[in-house]
């Protein structure tokens, strides 16, 4: 029975297409580019990360993001970042009595965002925070650890077949696809998804869902 829902954030709570869309404006990209190089990405199956390097080789990002926030720029969520089934869907899975966990490959600053809205969460973590991505299983039994249940009672929910797919299920935790998003869609037919134990087009369908796992 699953006891704890852990989600993903870029894509699967969070649309990230502001986000991006800013890099490309700080490069002086046209978005349309940025966009489609990062398509380019996605499908060679890189790190996401490559779309710098590939449209303006030997960009520095960590610098260029030190430089946006001498300037004043923050990482923040916006309201209108959170995908629209996302708050609802989580507050109706507490309801349900799940506890719930927020855990993805992103800034340590994701933590302070998700309290600043608000959104009270049992576990909340991020891979800076925790020295570890995703897909590697260390950052997957890190979070079950944390939990401090047993694998299968925890439930994650992502959009990549790569990092939230394949290493969930060999961790013996269960996996839960979201087709939405650029990764989800572009690894909703290949094999690693189809290893997914549910696969569902909006967080709204969860509960029912989880019931079956």
């Amino acid at each position: 029975m699953v006891r704890m829902v852990a989600f993903d954030v870029g894509e699967t709570l969070i649309d990230e297409t502001r986000h991006w869309g800013e890099w490309a404006d700080w490069m002086g990209v046209p978005r349309l580019t940025f966009f489609a190089t990062l398509g380019m990405v996605i499908a060679a199956r890189r790190h996401h990360r490559d779309v710098f390097q590939v449209l303006r080789p030997g960009f520095d990002h960590d610098a260029e993001r030190a430089k946006r926030i001498a300037g004043g720029w923050r990482y923040r969520f916006e309201p209108g970042d959170f995908y629209p089934d996302a708050i609802p869907s989580l507050t109706a899975l507490q309801e349900k009595g799940y506890r719930l966990a927020i855990a993805g490959n992103q800034w340590k600053e994701c933590e302070s965002e998700f309290r600043r809205h608000g959104i009270a969460i049992d576990l909340l973590a991020s891979s800076e925070s925790w020295g570890v991505e995703k897909p590697s299983h260390a950052f997957f039994e890190r979070l079950i650890g944390e939990a401090e249940l047993p694998a299968g009672e925890i439930a994650y929910v992502g959009d990549r077949a790569d990092n939230d797919i394949v290493p969930v299920v060999e961790v013996g935790m269960k996996a839960v696809f979201i087709r939405r998003g650029p990764w989800g869609v572009a690894h909703a037919h290949g094999p690693e998804a189809a290893r997914a134990h549910a696969r569902i087009e909006s967080l709204a369908e969860l509960p029912g869902v989880l019931g079956r796992l």
